[in-house]
C-alpha cells in the first residue's frame, strides 16, 4: 500500500488543528536557490532526513494565500522515531514580551492516500493526484 509522509506544523497556532493542517515538508527558497535544492534542505531542517537517489518531479501548486509549493516524491523508508525538527522563536503569548521556542514541525506520520488528502493542506492535494498518475506510468 502506498503511503505518503506528511508533517504537522509546530507552534501554538497549530496545536489543535488536524484536518487540513498537515503538509509536505516545505519552506522558503533562499536567494538564488534552486527549488530542488531548497526541498532537500527543508526536508533535512524539518525532519532530520537526508534524501538521495531518484526523485519524481511534481508540478508546483499554489496554496491559498499565493504560496507556490514545489514538490518531489521519492520512495524511502523513514523511521518516525528518527524525526527531529529545527526550531523557531516567537513571542508567546502575544504581546507578553516573552519569547518561546517551538519546533517547526511537532509530528510526522505516514498516511494512505485517502487519509493524506483529508489531512493535508487543500492546496497540496493535487500533488497526491499527480503522484498517483505518474506512478501508474512507471
Amino acid at each position: 500500500m502506498l503511503e505518503v509522509l506528511l508533517v504537522h506544523p509546530g507552534g501554538p497556532f497549530w496545536i489543535k488543528k488536524d484536518a487540513g493542517a498537515w503538509t509536505i515538508p516545505k519552506g522558503e527558497l533562499n536567494v538564488d536557490e534552486e527549488p530542488f535544492d531548497a526541498a532537500i534542505r527543508e526536508m533535512k531542517e524539518e525532519t532530520g532526513i537526508i534524501l538521495k537517489g531518484n526523485f519524481i518531479e511534481l508540478t508546483p501548486v499554489k496554496q491559498k494565500g499565493g504560496k507556490l509549493v514545489y514538490a518531489w516524491a521519492k520512495e524511502q523508508d523513514v523511521d518516525l522515531s528518527d524525526i527531529k525538527s529545527n526550531e523557531f522563536e516567537m513571542e508567546w503569548p502575544p504581546k507578553s514580551g516573552k519569547k518561546k521556542i517551538f519546533p517547526e514541525i511537532d509530528k510526522a506520520d505516514w498516511f494512505d492516500l485517502k487519509t493524506a488528502k483529508e489531512k493535508m493542506n487543500a492546496g497540496q492535494v493535487p500533488l497526491i493526484q499527480e503522484l498517483i498518475i505518474k506512478l501508474k506510468s512507471y
